[in-house]
């Protein structure tokens, strides 16, 4: 037994690595917190205050779970998973957050640093050079309001077919780059402006891109099957639907805090907005952050061509002779209709991922066919300076956290804190002294993005394995960092 000082939280340590919040008042189901007690003891009252808010939503099932990573987000807390009833249960824009499909995606080169050292601080130039980044960038491609729409209905494919990609890029992103039920008449015309020059756009905040080296095998059978093998250069790229999903998301915000009042749907935080998930309301949104979600899918498809472009402007080959394969491309800001085993059935369910990978195992049917025999990889970002890692999801994790992982380290500091205790050339100049090259168009980002504004990574991932749901692949480290 844990008790939170100065807190409410009483958590009962069911294992390891696996914690409970007792059903109580008007929780439905109880919370589940995945995290060593060095993680769960660490965790922000405002994070458990919404595990707790989460467990008295309408037709929510098993648990309201937080990842290791858990804190303070909108409504639920980032590192939030909470699966509902189709019939008797709801869906909150909040469940996902502003950055639908927010995710990242890994490509494999076939050089090591002894190959890239030489050349790296031009290839950052370079990628800094061909990936617009910051608030409010505009890409490259020019497209018209029809380009626009069919983007956000068609997702990758739309930018591979255009010559931005290979074919068998499309294999190796969840759901092969397009979601089917998108529904672009339901977007508004304001997010459809805001997404009209993002395409192929870093962004800003925690978005990035890195040069990074396997550091680690820690599965050498899995690592093999991805193509990953030690001391191998590999590019992560960290990004999502930009102004498009953010103005989704307020659009629906707004549209489900009037329906609550239709529905009569009680909730303990107006930022909790919902709508049942059979409503017009419920499934107007469904659609379009389906199509915000494409968006997302394309704009990662597009900054890995313009990427490959890099590799092949500096190494002077082309993409193919330096093995620029794609590994994976995976949200962590999603709702999506999957089937789990509840109370000894298999049920279809909504499943809220914000700030969750999914983890799908071996022989799971929703894995692309290229990883049907493994699961596919679930990459979990680190922060500036620390390790990223790719893990495989377990059969465990199916059970206990509807197969979802961690999304990344955490924070633990808000900006606004994180640059009251260095500056960003401190920062700069920290990770350079570490043999990294950093990009960035905002040197104060670099001071809101500072690696001690995160949790302990290796904490985190570390939780998630002895939680048993999932299982680490490869661990990386960052050689060049770009940010906004």
């Amino acid at each position: 037994m844990i008790c939170k000082e100065d807190s409410f939280m009483t958590a009962t340590k069911l294992s390891e690595a696996i914690w409970e919040i007792p059903q109580e008042g008007k929780m439905r189901v109880p919370g589940r917190i995945f995290g060593t007690e060095k993680i769960v003891t660490a965790v922000e009252q405002g994070a458990l205050q919404q595990i707790k808010n989460v467990a008295e939503l309408p037709g929510i099932q098993k648990y309201s779970i937080a990842m290791p990573d858990v804190h303070n987000g909108y409504g639920f807390a980032i590192g939030g998973v909470a699966a509902f009833d189709l019939e008797e249960g709801i869906v909150s824009p909040g469940g996902v957050g502003f950055d639908i499909s927010c995710g990242v995606r890994v490509l494999l080169t076939d050089l090591n640093e002894k190959e890239i050292r030489p050349k790296l601080k031009e290839l950052m130039d370079e990628l800094f050079k061909q990936i617009p980044s910051g608030v409010g960038s505009k890409g490259k491609l020019k497209l018209s309001d029809k380009e626009l729409k069919e983007v956000l209905e068609q997702g990758a494919e739309w930018i591979v077919n255009k010559g931005y990609g290979w074919k068998e890029d499309l294999e190796r992103i969840e759901d092969y780059g397009c979601l089917k039920q998108a529904d672009v008449s339901k977007v508004s015309i304001k997010a459809l402006q805001r997404g009209m020059p993002q395409i192929g756009t870093l962004g800003s905040g925690n978005h990035f891109i890195e040069v990074q080296k396997v550091e680690k095998i820690l599965d050498a059978r899995i690592a093999k099957a991805f193509g990953l093998k030690e001391g191998q250069i590999v590019v992560m790229i960290h990004s999502g639907s930009r102004g498009c999903g953010h103005q989704i998301a307020s659009d629906y915000i707004e549209t489900m805090l009037n329906a609550m009042q239709k529905y009569n749907i009680q909730v303990p935080d107006r930022q909790l907005a919902c709508a049942p998930i059979s409503s017009k309301e419920g499934q107007d949104y469904l659609n379009a952050m389906n199509a915000g979600t494409n968006f997302a899918f394309a704009n990662r498809q597009a900054m890995m061509h313009w990427v490959r472009e890099a590799f092949e402007h500096v190494f002077k080959q082309d993409a193919e002779s330096l093995g620029l394969n794609h590994l994976y491309d995976v949200s962590h800001n999603i709702a999506k209709f999957e089937k789990h085993r509840i109370d000894g059935k298999k049920k279809e369910v909504l499943v809220h991922r914000k700030g969750a990978t999914r983890a799908f195992p071996a022989e799971h049917k929703d894995n692309p066919k290229v990883y049907r025999s493994t699961g596919h990889p679930a990459i979990i970002p680190g922060s500036m300076g620390t390790a990223s890692y790719v893990l495989v999801g377990t059969e465990k994790g199916m059970e206990e956290s509807f197969g979802s992982v961690c999304h990344g380290a955490g924070r633990v500091m808000s900006r606004h804190g994180a640059m009251q205790q260095k500056s960003g050339a401190q920062v700069k100049a920290e990770l350079e002294a570490k043999g990294e090259i950093v990009k960035a168009l905002s040197i104060k980002g670099l001071a809101e993005e500072m690696p001690e504004a995160y949790k302990d990574v290796d904490e985190v991932v570390k939780s998630v394995e002895l939680a048993g749901i999932g299982k680490i692949v490869v661990k990386l480290r960052p050689l060049g960092v770009m940010k906004g």
